[in-house]
C-alpha cells in the first residue's frame, strides 16, 4: 500500500476526514525513504516536521556527557516519531532519531500543519489526541523508570512492546529500560 494511503487509513481511525478533505490533506504531507542506521535529526537542530511512520522501526535518544545513548521512544509503523519538545518550542532537538530497519516515513512540515488545521479541523484534533497519548507514555515512562525494578520494566516492555522487543538489538532495549545490557541478558536467563 502507498504510505500516503497507510497515513489516510490511519487518521481515519481516530478522525472522520470527507475526501475533500482527503485531497487536501494528502497535498500537504511528504514520503521519505529512510535506509537502517540513517539519521533523520540530529541533537541540535530544530524539529520541523511531523513524521508518521508508513514502514519500519526508528528510536530517539539522546547521548549523555560520556556520549552514551539513553533510549526515549521506539516507533514502528502506523507511530508518530519526533523530538515533540523540539518541534513544539522550534528550538534545537536534545534528541537523535534514527532509523533502526529501512524505513518510510510520511512527513508534513510544521506551517503546513498549522495550515491544514485551518482547512481540515478534524486534524487539529487529531494531534491534540497525539499528544495527549504522548504526554501519557512520557509520564507512565517516567514514572515506571523511578518506580519499578528493572524486572518489572522489563516484564511490562514485554507485555506492551512485544512487537519492537523482536525488532531491535538487545542493547537498544536495555537503553530504553535504563539497564546495562548484561543485566538485561541476567534478567532474561531467569526468565527462560
Amino acid at each position: 500500500m502507498d504510505p500516503i494511503d497507510k497515513l489516510i487509513q490511519h487518521l481515519r481511525k481516530s478522525v472522520t476526514i470527507t475526501n475533500d478533505e482527503e485531497i487536501v490533506v494528502r497535498k500537504c504531507f511528504k514520503t521519505k525513504v529512510l535506509k537502517k542506521k540513517e539519521m533523520l535529526l540530529f541533537a541540535g537542530d530544530t524539529s520541523t516536521h511531523m513524521q508518521y511512520i508508513a514502514e519500519g522501526c526508528l528510536r530517539c535518544y539522546y547521548m549523555d556527557e560520556q556520549a552514551k545513548e539513553h533510549i526515549i521512544q521506539f516507533g514502528i509503523e502506523e507511530w508518530w516519531v519526533n523530538d515533540l519538545y523540539s518541534y513544539l518550542t522550534q528550538t534545537p532537538a536534545k534528541q537523535f532519531v534514527q532509523a533502526v530497519e529501512n524505513s518510510t516515513i510520511v512527513q508534513i512540515h510544521k506551517d503546513d500543519l498549522d495550515e491544514l488545521y485551518d482547512k481540515v479541523p478534524s486534524i487539529e484534533r487529531f494531534f491534540r489526541f497525539k499528544f495527549e497519548r504522548a504526554y501519557v507514555a512520557l509520564q507512565d515512562h517516567t514514572i515506571n523508570a523511578m518506580s519499578k525494578t528493572a524486572e518489572e520494566r522489563y516484564d511490562e516492555f514485554r507485555f506492551k512492546y512485544r512487537d519492537i522487543e523482536q525488532r531491535v538489538p538487545q542493547y537498544m532495549v536495555a537503553s530504553y529500560l535504563g539497564i546495562t545490557p548484561e543485566f538485561l541478558s541476567s534478567i532474561r536467563k531467569k526468565i527462560d
